[in-house]
């Protein structure tokens, strides 16, 4: 308990160090000039947005998120779709459906929501089963991502300090782990960067108190969150075994932190911890970054008749790059490549298949569960490097139908558990109809199967399998 103390007084007194810095220099701590002016870049003229002031510099904004998929998937070995055998399956799904209503209320206070549902598809729709294993409610209820307050201390020209409370993704690790959904280059996010996500948190979000800021070319944030306990998060808890799962006793709270520094240009800052995918070109951003996830007591496990516990130090060290090549023509190129240790527990393996349309297996895995459908061990014990690349054609390729945009991403992994490197690959295709406002996003991912190894507790690959995806996205 003295080290919550001892973490909250870090959190609150390292990001002063630029108020330091301006009273040595004769400038005031605190600047009355508007919290955020608007980006050049940036056209508002078609926000819905209600301005509270002449200027505009307070304003309550609302938008709204849709992304819908069409997907074939190759399913994995033995799956079963309620019940009945499925070498492939097709299935339509929201992906994301999100309301956002934030707003500067004055110059320091600042207040963020956001609203909705992931992963609703003919499956995923169902919060319950019946005993016989049909499907109890085909109503699913969306919930609050996001509810937090903000309120600015300091600011003098660009730089800042900002402290917020509430359910928010704020946090560290990495810019996918708290990524701007709406303007993802890929289809979707390397979810192996909210590396708790559905486990001790909420969709990757926490119950939080935090510090944000810019000085100079260096962007922070720390941040002290409350994790969920894993028994409320609508599955039964794995059993207590000899690899490493979420603990069930002595909670503790966690500390996270993510530091950029931006070599060419500064980065919007107007909401709390959303990073943008791409610019489309409209910025020059260069940016090295490194953060942390770290947690005591986070993972137990059994050793003979003792029940011991680990600590979860995850860290990551990256580059992002997201730049115009010819501005007339409106050509561009966007790129991140990023080294992440995972460090959960001994033996820690965990599938994930996003909105997995399947079920069941007749084929599970020794260790792990949910290994059906699309499923492939997305969090692990180990060592990971992700990596994307993207470019944006000229803006008049396709007339007024806007233009394209081709990516390809790879992410590869060392869990202790798997024999060998496991290598996930997308391709893609975006066409941006009007930038990220509406654009179709045609995807294939290349995943591994696995099978029980000789060797005791680990797995060994046995194939790999496919899914097309067609992702159809509007947002205002």
């Amino acid at each position: 308990m003295k080290k919550v103390p001892l973490l909250f007084l870090m959190l609150i007194t390292f990001p002063f160090i630029p108020i330091v810095n301006a009273q040595t220099t004769g400038t005031s701590p605190v600047d009355t000039s508007p919290v955020e002016t608007t980006p050049a870049d940036l056209d508002t003229r078609n926000d819905i947005r209600y301005n509270l002031n002449p200027s505009g510099t307070h304003y309550i904004k609302a938008t709204f998120l849709n992304q819908t998929w069409l997907r074939l998937n190759d399913s994995n070995p033995g799956t079963t779709v309620m019940g009945d055998p499925r070498d492939q399956t097709f299935d339509i799904g929201l992906r994301r459906t999100r309301l956002q209503l934030f707003g500067q209320l004055t110059d320091r206070v600042f207040f963020y929501t956001q609203f909705g549902m992931n992963n609703f598809n003919r499956l995923n729709a169902f919060p319950g089963y019946n005993a016989n294993g049909t499907p109890s409610n085909r109503k699913i209820a969306a919930f609050f991502h996001d509810a937090l307050g903000e309120y600015e201390t300091y600011r003098r020209g660009t730089n800042f300090l900002r402290f917020g409370a509430g359910l928010t993704i704020v946090g560290g690790l990495s810019r996918f782990s708290q990524p701007s959904i709406g303007s993802i280059l890929t289809m979707d996010v390397p979810v192996f960067a909210q590396a708790t996500v559905d486990q001790t948190d909420e969709f990757a979000r926490k119950l939080s108190v935090y510090a944000r800021g810019q000085y100079d070319k260096f962007n922070y944030r720390l941040a002290i969150s409350d994790p969920f306990p894993i028994e409320t998060n609508a599955a039964v808890p794995p059993p207590l075994g000899t690899n490493s799962t979420f603990a069930q006793r002595n909670h503790r709270k966690q500390l996270q932190g993510l530091f950029i520094y931006n070599i060419l240009d500064t980065e919007d800052n107007t909401t709390p911890g959303y990073m943008t995918g791409t610019y489309l070109g409209r910025r020059r951003v260069l940016n090295l970054e490194a953060g942390f996830i770290t947690q005591k007591n986070a993972t137990w496990r059994r050793e003979g008749a003792d029940t011991t516990y680990s600590s979860l130090n995850l860290w990551s060290v990256a580059a992002y790059m997201d730049m115009p090549l010819d501005q007339v023509r409106g050509t561009a190129v966007s790129s991140y490549v990023g080294y992440f240790r995972t460090t959960y527990g001994p033996g820690y393996l965990r599938y994930n298949g996003l909105m997995n349309p399947a079920s069941g297996t007749t084929q599970p895995l020794p260790g792990v569960g949910g290994t059906q459908g699309n499923a492939f061990p997305m969090f692990g014990n180990g060592k990971v490097v992700y990596a994307q690349l993207g470019y944006k054609l000229r803006n008049d390729l396709l007339g007024s139908q806007g233009t394209l945009l081709p990516y390809a991403s790879l992410q590869h992994a060392t869990y202790d558990r798997l024999e060998g490197g496991m290598n996930v690959w997308n391709v893609g295709m975006n066409w941006l109809m009007k930038g990220h406002t509406a654009k179709l996003s045609l995807n294939y991912e290349n995943r591994p199967v696995y099978r029980a190894s000789t060797t005791a507790n680990l797995l060994s690959p046995s194939g790999r399998r496919g899914a097309w995806v067609l992702q159809y996205q509007v947002s205002i």
